[in-house]
């Protein structure tokens, strides 16, 4: 009888303790939870090359981060995870030396995390570092480079899919014996703010890095590419849909504001692109998108003569110099890039109350318009118009001579500018942008300023860029 008294006492006290356990265990864990695995497609194993060289692949630890209301609370400070996957390179020993190429970047395969700000402010950032240390700001994709409380890298908040972040990064070495190794630093980082976090208990991340010698997936058309980044006109880029207020409701996307993300490289490949090949996106139109150069082609006449007659048989001299002299200054392999494409060339009557929406109506939708195909043309006056920041499009572009309103369009030059509608009630007057901002027209024979601009083939690709002026959108 006693010994059953001790066993019964015994298993009381070992139900307790389970509860005790159990308890603890879910009040450590159930804030949030952030698992990573990082993988590649070769573990420690060497791939022969052609030319008789290896290359090793291997993979870091797995990252992993554990929050818990233990670890993670106000004043706790961030959580962090580093990881170090490496790419080794073996030269031959006929040669003794060896070069090659791989690709970086990373897989969000799940991703349940989202922003606990209004202001999206970032909470997950991922810190990647090369092989000397530094940190890579810049990217062949379209992640965020950001800094929160300090920390510096991608924000990957609320992020899945496959992303690159260096294509083709060189590596050489002149050893046949232990050869040269790369080692890369992924560092993840779950931001403390000082907001409530509590939206993201229990999210998961699941990431795996990748180094391989093949970009991390295929690329995108730049059409797609700009599409994608869309995010509500936030960045700049609006959806011009009906129910866009005041927009050209022609479902096209374009920049406005200040100084969206929108150069691109063209004419080079150089490393750092001149300044003589950055343009800029005005839009995506269909599936094509448009450039105009960022800087003056120079200054020249809209016509040779006193006139602004531009229909079915005759042209002014504006399109000779745009589609000869500035088309053939380009390598055939731009030439290639860009479309042939259907101008509308009618102009629009003078007045003083258009806003960009009845300009473009009476541009673009003028069912008697008069279309010239070409490749090369000039700045329409809707596009100056939407343009601005999208609190103007209510604002006659009479009155675009405002500084502020000025400062706020990215297409205002500040000089006298050439546009492609001219003035149909008048035979020698075509449309102007004046170095104040605002519309004005003048002679067709006085010299303003041009800058060439295009549609290009549906099928160009996004290679790589963020869209800024030291980091412009490369294309192929």
């Amino acid at each position: 009888m006693a010994k059953e008294n001790v066993r019964n006492i015994l298993l009381a006290i070992i139900f307790v303790l389970i509860l005790v356990v159990i308890a603890l265990f879910i009040g450590r864990f159930t804030y949030s939870y952030l698992g990573a695995q990082v993988d590649n497609l070769l573990e420690g194993e060497g791939e022969v090359t052609a030319t008789g060289d290896t290359i090793i692949f291997s993979k870091g630890n797995d990252l992993s981060i554990n929050a818990s209301t233990d670890n993670f609370y106000t004043g706790s400070g961030n959580l962090t995870d580093t990881t170090n996957p490496q790419v080794r390179l073996i030269a031959s020993n006929k040669t003794n030396n060896a070069s090659s190429t791989y690709s970086v970047g990373f897989r969000i395969n799940e991703n349940t995390f989202t922003y606990s700000t209004t202001n999206n402010t970032a909470e997950l950032i991922l810190t990647i570092r090369d092989e000397n240390g530094n940190v890579v700001q810049s990217n062949s994709d379209t992640l965020s480079y950001v800094t929160v409380n300090g920390v510096s890298g991608f924000d990957i908040t609320n992020k899945t899919g496959e992303f690159n972040v260096v294509i083709d990064h060189p590596i050489s070495t002149t050893s046949s014996t232990t050869g040269i190794t790369h080692t890369w630093t992924f560092t993840l980082t779950f931001i403390n703010l000082s907001t409530d976090q509590s939206i993201n208990e229990n999210a998961i991340l699941d990431i795996d890095v990748i180094l391989q010698q093949n970009a991390i997936r295929e690329f995108t058309t730049l059409t797609n590419y700009i599409i994608s980044t869309y995010t509500d006109g936030s960045n700049g880029l609006y959806y011009h849909s009906s129910s866009l207020t005041n927009s050209a409701a022609d479902n096209s996307y374009r920049y406005s504001g200040a100084s969206p993300n929108n150069y691109v490289c063209f004419g080079s490949d150089a490393e750092t692109c001149p300044s003589d090949n950055l343009y800029r996106i005005i839009g995506v139109f269909g599936d094509e998108v448009k450039l105009i150069k960022s800087t003056s082609y120079g200054n020249y006449a809209w016509n040779s003569s006193d006139s602004n007659v531009w229909n079915s048989t005759t042209k002014p001299s504006i399109r000779t110099t745009l589609n000869s002299t500035f088309y053939n200054s380009l390598d055939e392999t731009w030439q290639d890039k860009i479309v042939s494409h259907d101008w509308k060339v009618n102009g629009v009557d003078w007045s003083s109350t258009y806003v960009a929406k009845q300009f473009y109506n009476d541009e673009l939708e003028n069912s008697a318009s008069v279309v010239d195909k070409m490749k090369i043309g000039l700045l329409y006056v809707n596009e100056y118009g939407f343009a601005a920041s999208s609190n103007y499009w209510t604002t006659a572009i009479y009155s675009y001579d405002n500084s502020t309103l000025r400062s706020n369009n990215w297409l205002y030059l500040g000089t006298d500018e050439w546009t492609i509608s001219r003035l149909p009630s008048y035979d020698n007057l075509a449309y102007t942008f004046n170095a104040n901002g605002r519309i004005s027209n003048s002679g067709a024979t006085y010299k303003r300023v041009i800058r060439p601009t295009f549609y290009l083939n549906s099928d160009v690709l996004y290679i790589s860029g963020t869209g800024t002026s030291s980091d412009p959108i490369r294309i192929s």
